[in-house]
């Protein structure tokens, strides 16, 4: 392509501190939440400058109902005869090692594998992760939304088969590739997020092999790990966040609403920086963290009553990047 040959003859040095190689990802699933399962899933392998290496594509069983068909299209007829995940971990796992996984919302596809490597008693081989909506927003691309038929649009990218893994993650994997070029040629640190595997879960007693998708007695809501008091934060408060700026440790943080990530697995990233978790919002919250801040919850209505900042997911993901040290402490001021 011409547009890789331009960026072979680009005088612009590529970053040293850049990944070696990256997975596109895109799982379809049975739904959003935590007890959700894949249906099929997807990899477009990439080297350290964006060229496509390999391909890859698999049905799933998920062992139950498989949600919205009308969305994936994919029956409980298709994905009878489908290999169950523990059947596809190692191939998929190989695929995805030494690699960063780039997602779009990538917080929800590596929470949906994460789960299904811990149900397989497996852990995923992937340490860091990147949100094509992260990097979008780094760069400041001029898009109407975030969703991923915005960002092909913009790189010109042809959609033929929209909510199907295969087609998704090669639309993501064209998009995010000329995104890997303009953030080496800006220098622009890449918004990469740790991966932190799951290492128990438990959905009950497994049904036999033969049974059919959409029957499971024996499923229920999923424990992925005991229920626990959270430890006291041990830094003072410093008040309110303030737009722009870094979070301090100490800062009381409340969450509204549906999150792509898993909710405790989210909390645990915020009380590992330091942050503490409030369980409502009060003239002490120093932040409200909701993907739907329009939603007349009685969070979010306090919030706006005190003057609250609120944010959504994906941009209080990048601020734990960078939490500043509590005053006091090692590194703070």
């Amino acid at each position: 392509m011409l547009e890789d040959r331009a960026a072979a003859e680009s005088p612009t040095p590529w970053p040293t501190a850049y990944p070696d190689g990256y997975a596109v990802v895109d799982v379809e699933t049975t739904g959003l939440a935590r007890d959700d399962r894949i249906v099929s899933a997807a990899v477009y392998q990439l080297d350290a400058r964006g060229q496509v290496e390999d391909q890859w594509y698999t049905l799933v069983n998920p062992q139950r109902d498989p949600g919205p068909v009308w969305i994936h299209g994919l029956t409980t007829e298709v994905l009878s005869g489908a290999p169950l995940f523990p059947e596809i971990a190692g191939e998929l796992a190989a695929r995805l090692d030494g690699r960063v996984l780039v997602a779009h919302n990538a917080a929800f596809d590596w929470s949906m594998l994460a789960r299904e490597f811990a149900r397989a008693r497996a852990t995923a081989p992937v340490r860091q992760r990147l949100c094509t909506i992260a990097l979008s927003k780094e760069l400041r691309l001029p898009l109407p939304n975030h969703k991923l038929e915005s960002l092909a649009a913009h790189y010109g990218v042809v959609q033929q088969r929209a909510h199907h893994a295969l087609d998704d993650a090669r639309v993501l994997a064209e998009a995010f590739r000329p995104s890997l070029r303009l953030a080496a040629q800006a220098g622009l640190r890449l918004p990469l997020l740790a991966c932190q595997p799951l290492t128990e879960w438990s959905d009950g007693p497994a049904p036999a092999r033969s049974a059919t998708v959409g029957y499971q007695p024996s499923y229920r809501q999923s424990t992925w790990r005991a229920s626990r008091k959270r430890p006291a934060c041990p830094y003072p408060n410093p008040g309110r966040y303030e737009p722009g700026e870094q979070l301090i440790q100490g800062m009381r943080v409340a969450f509204s609403g549906d999150t792509s990530i898993d909710r405790e697995l989210l909390e645990d990233r915020a009380i590992d920086a330091g942050l503490h978790i409030a369980t409502s919002v009060s003239r002490l919250t120093s932040l409200l963290v909701t993907n739907d801040p329009d939603s007349p919850t009685s969070k979010t209505t306090k919030a706006r009553s005190f003057g609250t900042p609120v944010i959504d997911e994906a941009a209080f993901m990048q601020l734990l990047l960078h939490v500043t040290p509590a005053p006091g402490t090692s590194g703070g001021s």
